[in-house]
């Protein structure tokens, strides 16, 4: 006997065996594999509605920042006669600084919703927006209560609540991104600012 003939022997698996090991082991249907693999979604169908969220989200956020500039023009060009009479607190600031600070607010707030919808999570993004909503709901109810209905004191309250609503939405902002947040401070701070005018007006015009 030859060292190749013996090798081949050596190889060989008796047929006994062989059928043992496939009914123990049968090979996976071809048909099964097939359908698992179709059941796999696409790549990118979740980051493609994802995307979809971030924009509807920023698209959002400057639609209520745009009307919340557009309400409030409105309402305050509509009181300045009776704006003009009211006995003015000291330590309110020139005419000059309520135009450059309200288009800064107004640019600055709109461009964090964006930030915050792009760049920030899920839950960010919608507690963003209804915060944001419900300070701009009461921002506007001042700038109607104050300038329309003449209620100082129940204006002076509204613009206490926007400012309150106003510290979470920084927050959010500020922990989505670090700049955004840094220009959102001097918001809040005009917002408490106009808060404490309010107050002044309320106490100095009690009739």
């Amino acid at each position: 006997m030859t060292l190749r003939s013996s090798s081949r022997r050596m190889m060989m698996i008796p047929q006994g065996l062989a059928g043992r090991l496939k009914r123990k082991y049968p090979r996976p249907p071809t048909q099964t594999a097939r359908s698992s693999a179709a059941d796999i979604p696409p790549p990118g169908t979740t980051f493609c509605a994802m995307g979809t969220s971030r924009v509807l989200g920023a698209v959002a956020a400057v639609v209520l920042v745009v009307g919340y500039a557009i309400g409030a023009g409105l309402w305050v060009s509509s009181g300045q006669e009776f704006y003009e009479a009211l006995d003015r607190p000291p330590w309110q600031p020139p005419d000059l600084v309520f135009g450059l600070i309200w288009p800064y607010n107004f640019i600055v707030l709109g461009a964090a919703g964006v930030v915050v919808a792009v760049a920030g999570t899920g839950a960010a993004r919608a507690w963003w927006l209804i915060l944001t909503a419900l300070s701009v709901v009461a921002a506007l109810s001042w700038a109607h209560l104050f300038y329309i209905d003449q209620a100082l004191w129940p204006a002076a309250a509204a613009l206490a609540i926007a400012t309150a609503l106003t510290v979470p939405v920084l927050v959010i902002t500020w922990r989505t991104a670090t700049l955004p947040g840094v220009l959102l401070i001097p918001y809040l701070l005009w917002l408490a600012t106009a808060t404490s005018l309010a107050v002044g007006y309320a106490v100095r015009n009690p009739g």
